[in-house]
């Protein structure tokens, strides 16, 4: 377990690579003032060329802007889905957000390395300007094998109601915490618990299963607006990576990454 006394404050420990991570999504996202163009077919060509090489398959979908003005009709705004070849990595833009994410993780280098790349083609094409808000998203899930051995996997105080007898009969017990960390300006929103057969937190980015299992989504971001350069983002967005990476060693045991293939 990490000897960090504050995962809020603390140095981040060294990265220890777990081969069997129970990570099932990463999410990076930065949402900039509306770019009217972007939802416009003609414009999109020039980033879709900028992405072709490593995510040659384009979707187009649609998402429903909800008015509540009576003579105003629901509009639908255009999301454009580019995905890598085995469909691991997509990239989601609209008129005022860009997503990147994958159910592949690797390592913290890899990931930043690709989102960079990412991020730099909007900047090249659509020079947004600025950015409203910047976050990033890690979710593991705890399944199978694993799930009976939460009590020496997890530390005590994340544990809860499933740490007493009445574990036992706890069909569904979540728990939220948002942190404030200053160093960045920013806030770590935390949840974790146990869900039951077929539940999800969040079915875009988990999907639901048909077995119980215990959730640790860590979602740090910052709504400070600041200028969109590529490289500064994606340097802030390493340190939020660090202070995630930090709370979550802070609540996992060593009899954890072991079990997960940390060496």
């Amino acid at each position: 377990m990490s000897s960090a006394n504050n995962p809020l404050i603390d140095p981040a420990p060294a990265e220890i690579p777990l081969k069997d991570a129970p990570l099932v999504r990463v999410v990076s996202q930065v949402r900039f003032p509306t770019i009217a163009s972007i939802a416009k077919r003609d414009f999109i060509a020039p980033f879709q060329e900028a992405l072709r090489a490593k995510y040659p398959i384009l979707r187009e979908e649609n998402i429903l802007e909800v008015t509540f003005a009576s003579d105003e009709p629901v509009k639908k705004e255009p999301v454009w889905r580019f995905f890598d070849a085995e469909e691991d990595w997509r990239v989601s833009l609209t008129s005022g957000f860009l997503a990147f994410e994958t159910r592949k993780y690797e390592s913290r280098k890899d990931f930043l390395k690709k989102l960079r790349f990412v991020l730099d083609a909007l900047e090249e094409c659509f020079s947004p300007g600025l950015v409203d808000r910047v976050g990033l998203r890690y979710v593991d899930q705890v399944t199978g094998e694993g799930f009976p051995k939460l009590p020496s996997f997890i530390r005590q105080e994340m544990l809860g109601v499933l740490a007493h007898s009445l574990g036992e009969s706890t069909f569904h017990s979540l728990s939220e915490s948002v942190f404030d960390v200053p160093e960045q300006n920013a806030r770590l929103l935390t949840r974790w618990g146990k869900i039951p057969e077929g539940g999800t937190i969040d079915p875009g980015v988990m999907e639901p299963i048909d077995t119980p299992s215990w959730i640790l989504d860590l979602d740090m971001f910052s709504r400070q607006r600041r200028e969109y350069k590529a490289e500064e983002i994606s340097e802030l967005i390493s340190e939020f990576a660090d202070r995630i990476y930090s709370f979550f060693r802070w609540v996992v045991t060593d009899e954890f990454l072991k079990y997960y293939g940390g060496q």
